[in-house]
């Protein structure tokens, strides 16, 4: 089992440069404490995300880190020309010494999307088109393509990614049928929502995964991975209280523009109720041993080998989610470890 890290950059109560600077504190010590990557999104014109050009904030997080691999999930393909997606990568994955993780999608915000001209007709076939460009460009010195929104006749690419053929690639996931494509292609996943639904995606991956082994194909199986909000506190009282406060914060602003535009989401796959989420196990909050005790539960249900954590969110100010950060370090990963160690 390994661990990583999702952070929307939601807006808290500080001002945003200090914002700015107590993310990057924080990814300092999930670089000392062995977190595998630090995984952020990209969203525009709303609280739920500051980090609108993901490049920009990941090149300080390079130089701020070590050993922490880090990257865009996602990548937002539709709203940027793949010329440009291919260089950012090619460049963090340089600053880093190779340690760039590439997450790419569609974008699931129409209005977002409208921001940029981009809309539910032809934001698909945007998305299939820059993601073949984008690769095509990891792999090889020129572009040549021919598509209904891009063309391109010997485009040169000068610059080139340490890891070969690409930096690892992830996609979110909320239904089985898109796995196979996943699967066969190498790519990790990331999950959200309640841990049962999730077993039926981690499920068939693994099926399709075992079709491809008996193929002779080698490869190690992909992340499959489950995101979890986590408040870690000296007691159970003060955890679920400080969960709250920060759990209503982040739902406010994941519904924000939804609700602005007179749409709320009401079939997302984390329920707004705090209550009800951590109930459903979406949230784990309590002391450690507590929070040990629930990840267990989740993992074992879901089927994961990968669990994103998010420590930072809503108005927690970075004193509790360092707490709940640093007591996760010491007493929850160490348990993790000695059972991998022990199978």
């Amino acid at each position: 089992m390994k661990f990583g890290v999702f952070d929307h950059l939601d807006r808290g109560q500080v001002s945003i440069h200090d914002h700015f600077e107590n993310r990057l504190k924080l990814a300092e010590i999930y670089d000392r404490a062995g977190f595998y990557a630090y995984h952020i999104a990209e969203h525009h014109g709303t609280p739920l995300g500051m980090a609108s050009s993901p490049s920009v904030f990941l090149a300080a997080v390079a130089q701020r880190t070590q050993r922490l691999r880090f990257g865009p999930l996602v990548y937002t393909l539709s709203l940027t020309h793949p010329i440009r997606i291919i260089e950012e990568v090619c460049m963090l994955d340089q600053m880093s010494g190779g340690r760039l993780e590439l997450g790419i999608g569609r974008g699931s915000s129409p209005y977002e999307m409208s921001y940029f001209g981009v809309n539910a007709e032809n934001s698909g076939k945007l998305y299939i088109e820059s993601f073949d460009i984008v690769m095509m460009g990891l792999k090889e010195r020129l572009i040549n393509f021919k598509g209904e929104h891009f063309e391109f006749t010997n485009v040169p690419i000068e610059l080139e990614c340490i890891q070969k053929p690409t930096p690892p690639i992830w996609y979110g996931m909320s239904q089985p049928h898109a796995v196979p494509w996943a699967a066969q292609n190498n790519v990790n996943i990331v999950c959200n929502g309640p841990a049962q639904p999730v077993k039926a995606i981690t499920d068939r991956y693994k099926e399709v995964w075992q079709e491809k082994t008996r193929a002779n194909d080698p490869s190690p199986l992909p992340k499959l991975g489950l995101g979890r909000h986590i408040v870690i506190a000296e007691t159970h009282g003060k955890a679920y209280a400080l969960g709250k406060k920060g759990f209503d914060k982040w739902y406010q602003s994941l519904q924000h523009l939804w609700r602005a535009n007179g749409n709320p989401m009401t079939k997302y796959s984390i329920p707004e109720d705090y209550d009800t989420a951590v109930k459903a196990g979406i949230v784990l909050v309590g002391t450690a041993a507590q929070v040990s005790e629930q990840l267990q539960r989740e993992i074992e249900i879901s089927g994961v080998n990968y669990i994103l954590t998010r420590f930072a969110f809503g108005d927690l100010s970075l004193q509790e989610s360092q707490f709940s950060l640093e007591s996760f370090e010491a007493l929850v990963m160490p348990e993790f470890q000695e059972q991998a160690e022990m199978v």
